[in-house]
This record gives structure tokens, sequence and C-alpha cells, in this order.
């Protein structure tokens, strides 16, 4: 076995091609999320990876529609993407492929 405290990893982050990670691979990457009530994600998108979030608990606004706990979100390559907390939010991201340098800010 191999114990690793989340609260090591960098944004959550915890399996993916990137350090520190628990397990290092191209395939995909997983996070968990946490925000406080308030908290942005400026819009954004990525050009290789299909990026899914799953609201674990609270409520929150993602291209001006909003996601309550139970529901998960599917973006695609070059979808742009915003997200901001309506109250806390805990959610878990898986991102695949897991590719390096593949977010793009958008800028109004």
């Amino acid at each position: 076995m191999n114990k690793i405290n989340l609260n090591k990893m960098i944004g959550g982050w915890f399996i993916g091609n990137f350090e520190p990670s628990i397990h290092k691979t191209t395939d995909f990457e997983v996070g968990i999320k946490n925000y406080n009530k308030g908290e942005c994600v400026e819009k954004h998108f990525h050009k290789i990876a299909v990026e899914y979030t799953i609201i674990i608990e609270g409520e929150a606004i993602m291209n001006g529609i909003q996601y309550n706990a139970g529901e998960v979100i599917k973006v695609e390559p070059f979808e742009v993407s915003d997200f901001k907390a309506i109250t806390e939010v805990k959610s878990v991201v898986v991102k695949i492929p897991s590719v390096i340098n593949d977010k793009y800010k958008v800028n109004d």
C-alpha cells in the first residue's frame, strides 16, 4: 500500500501526468476539488482533454447552468467553460487524457 495525503497534492489533483501524483499516467487525471461559496474558475477550454465534473456536495454554476449534488457535467475539447460555487462545493474532476498545459484561458 502507498498512502499520500490529499493536502500534499497540488489543487486536489492526485492521479495524472504531473508531480506529485500517487499514480503517474498520461491516460487520465483525477482530482478532488473543494470550493468556497463564491469561488470562481475563469473561462477556459482544453484542446485535447475531455473533462468530467461530478458535483459531490453543493451547488455550482457552469456556463450559466446550475448543477447540484449528484450531477455529472461533460465538457468536450474546445468547449469553453467556467465555474462558480453558489455554496461550498466538493467535486471530482476526471480529464481524459492527462495532457500537460492543455488549459487555455479565454479573454472576453
